[in-house]
């Protein structure tokens, strides 16, 4: 039986438009990195002072130490670093360079100071932001070695009065743990600094990729889409007007002879053109209005069904035979519009090209998941459909002209999606054939062995 496209089902999401997404990627990130963060990348010189405030409140107590001591160097030192790191995010390098030998001259006057080398710790991460990770190793090296060797000569010199409190206190070899765990804590301090900077330079950079794919993703969408609009308009168009031309030309011809036949050839131009208008509207109002949620998803099948597809076409003047072979089709409904496209312009090539034509064939089977499709004529001629010179039937009329040869492409498109082929070519001595395989989910598995492999034909034909 010929099974009717129903009309409200809703396309699959595979052949269905992509939507505008409800945020870009860049919003999503923005929104989950939080209000503050938010502030703060938009406003890095804000940070850039916080930065600057929490390195003073980390050394201010060595500084007023050194200062009631009446050692001025260091907390002159000391307050010297914090201009410098508001240049941490235009010269990192250069930054972490000068804090570098600031903090070697602090230690080196008061290694025993608490957070001395701070700034060192805002430079290193800012180096590893924004550089590679061999790049900031290499700069974790170059600034943290002159301090361990520094305290790896205290570990075996003397104080030199610089714990005078703890001068007669201290037990034997207090120098050495001393001297020991200061390098390792400033060792370690600079490591999780240059750790938390490429930590957070390899999330922007997954970030950047992400983004990136996103935008290739998007393209690729658009591209799909892009084609997918222009191979419905090709079936729409191709279909209509060369049916259209078709049924004009034979209105003409019989309008004296037989006006009853030509009064239904002309409502057969006339429904022809109106589905064509209606299927255009509905391809291009996706375009227009699918951003505000209104565009229509049914499919795209003119005439609802192919029941009148092909009376179409037998108006149109083609001999059809038609024969369907086995269960019914999936009740997808986008399977079934691939089906009816390319039996439709499978027929359209024999009516744009054909010449002498006797018998036309069309021919649906299905066999379990399998669904094969066969148009087949009689004509005469060579070459292929699309050609500008002569077309597949060497029909030397307007009719030619219209093809743009994207029609078997188009065809060999749709059955990709479900797996399968089209083969289209001579066949014989005479006429052109078109064969298509596609496969589907075999949604009438249980009814089929219930029923013993029973097969159901249907057959139609008309002359021309």
């Amino acid at each position: 039986m010929i099974e009717a496209v129903p009309a409200a089902v809703q396309v699959p999401v595979k052949d269905a438009l992509a939507g505008p997404a409800d945020a870009s990627f860049a919003e999503l990130a923005a929104r989950r990195r939080g209000r503050l963060r938010r502030y703060l990348l938009a406003n890095p010189r804000v940070m850039d002072v916080l930065v600057v405030l929490g390195y003073l409140v980390l050394v201010v107590p060595t500084a007023v130490e050194s200062l009631g001591r009446g050692d001025w160097p260091v907390a002159v030192l000391l307050a010297a670093a914090a201009p410098v790191l508001l240049f941490r995010r235009s010269h990192p390098v250069r930054v972490a360079a000068a804090v570098g030998v600031l903090d070697l001259a602090v230690t080196c006057l008061h290694p025993w100071g608490s957070n001395v080398s701070a700034g060192l710790w805002f430079a290193l991460y800012a180096v590893a932001v924004v550089r590679t990770r061999r790049f900031a190793l290499a700069a974790l090296a170059l600034t943290t070695a002159p301090l361990v060797l520094l305290y790896l000569q205290l570990a075996v010199g003397p104080l030199d009065g610089r714990l005078p409190d703890m001068a007669d206190r201290s037990p034997e070899n207090f120098q050495l743990v001393a001297s020991i765990a200061a390098g390792i804590g400033i060792t370690l301090s600079n490591v999780i600094a240059t750790g938390m900077g490429i930590s957070v330079r390899q999330r922007r950079e997954h970030e950047h990729e992400i983004a990136a794919w996103a935008a290739r993703a998007q393209q690729l969408g658009s591209v799909t889409e892009r084609n997918r609009i222009a191979r419905e308009m090709h079936d729409i168009v191709a279909h209509s007007l060369t049916v259209m031309i078709s049924l004009s030309d034979g209105a003409a011809v019989v309008l004296t002879k037989d006006p009853e036949r030509a009064a239904g050839v002309l409502a057969e131009l006339s429904r022809t053109g109106r589905t064509a208008l209606a299927d255009m509207r509905r391809v291009l109002g996706v375009l227009r209005d699918d951003a505000a949620g209104h565009a229509p998803r049914e499919p795209l099948v003119a005439g609802d069904n192919l029941a009148k597809l092909l009376e179409g076409f037998r108006t149109a003047g083609l001999p059809l035979h038609y024969t369907h072979t086995g269960p019914s089709l999936p009740s997808d409904a986008a399977f079934q519009l691939t089906v009816y496209r390319i039996v439709q312009e499978s027929l359209t090539n024999v009516l744009r090209y054909g010449r002498a034509l006797s018998r036309v064939d069309v021919s649906i089977v299905r066999d379990g998941s399998l669904v094969t499709i066969d148009v087949a004529d009689d004509g005469r001629g060579t070459g292929e459909p699309g050609s500008p010179a002569a077309g597949a039937h060497g029909r030397p009329d307007a009719l030619e002209f219209l093809g743009t040869g994207q029609g078997i492409a188009g065809m060999r498109e749709r059955a990709r999606i479900y797996a399968g082929t089209v083969q289209a070519g001579r066949s014989g001595d005479a006429g052109w054939r078109v064969h298509a395989e596609l496969n589907c989910i075999d949604d009438t598995a249980t009814e089929t062995r219930g029923n013993s492999g029973r097969r159901t034909t249907h057959t139609r034909s008309a002359g021309g």
